[in-house]
């Protein structure tokens, strides 16, 4: 039976080998560069089964390209999750996002959000990741000449195609080696990937209930208006969590 570790490089080293074309003008592959912190996250953190995966979508600028971890907002993983290491360098990097690793100054709001909600509900990192752990649908992080952000759904679709194939078996080999109860699509996009999967690998995901929290991204409006109590009800509601 493969690791985390194991199935990571796999999926590093398929979606590496892609080409995109415009409006893509450079991609991060934070599972290569930030390799060693990605695998610490996977080697301390996602041993054994897991009662409830919740599902990101992609890398963002200033959080887990910098740090390898998802959502990984740089005071979260380095003081709640205890984790830090050398952070190298994307194949081409973009001039207007940089990658400093544990020392960018920015703080990725997303990340800041999720895990912010997590430390307040679990009093530890030990506690929460015991039964839970936060993966990502794509690996890669794009952006326009610009340095503007792409969301892997705004990609061509002829360039989505092999992209979504290989992390569907991605996401359908995690499932199979960590036997959630529960995957939670962190936004809309993620729970229509989770989906396709379940279309594509209905054994696997037989077992597995699935359903979805807002995305806590600061472009959505009713993520600002309160993310983390919007993300507790629906976990409540659904009986994930309990009082």
């Amino acid at each position: 039976m493969p690791t985390l570790i194991d199935l990571s490089r796999r999926l590093a080293e398929s979606v590496d080998r892609l080409r995109f074309s415009a409006p893509v003008s450079h991609v991060y592959n934070p599972l290569i560069y930030a390799r060693v912190a990605h695998e610490t996250y996977l080697e301390r953190y996602g041993g054994g089964k897991k009662r409830v995966v919740f599902w990101g979508m992609n890398p963002g600028p200033w959080g887990m390209a910098q740090t390898g971890v998802p959502f990984g907002e740089v005071a979260a993983v380095r003081e709640w999750m205890g984790i830090e290491a050398e952070i190298g360098k994307p194949r081409d990097e973009h001039p207007k996002r940089p990658v400093e690793g544990f020392a960018c100054a920015r703080s990725e709001v997303s990340g800041r959000r999720l895990w912010g909600l997590m430390a307040t509900r679990f009093e530890t990192a030990a506690d929460f990741f015991e039964d839970n752990l936060v993966m990502n649908y794509c690996p890669l992080l794009f952006m326009e000449s610009s340095g503007r952000n792409l969301t892997p759904d705004k990609l061509p679709a002829t360039q989505r195609t092999e992209l979504f194939g290989s992390c569907d078996r991605h996401l359908a080999a995690v499932i199979a080696l960590l036997r959630p109860q529960w995957l939670i699509g962190i936004g809309k996009f993620a729970l229509s990937r989770i989906r396709a999967a379940a279309e594509l690998e209905p054994d696997t995901f037989s077992r597995v209930r699935t359903a979805a929290i807002l995305h806590p991204s600061p472009a959505s409006p009713r993520a600002n208006r309160g993310w983390a109590p919007d993300a507790e009800r629906t976990l409540m509601g659904l009986g994930v969590w309990r009082a």
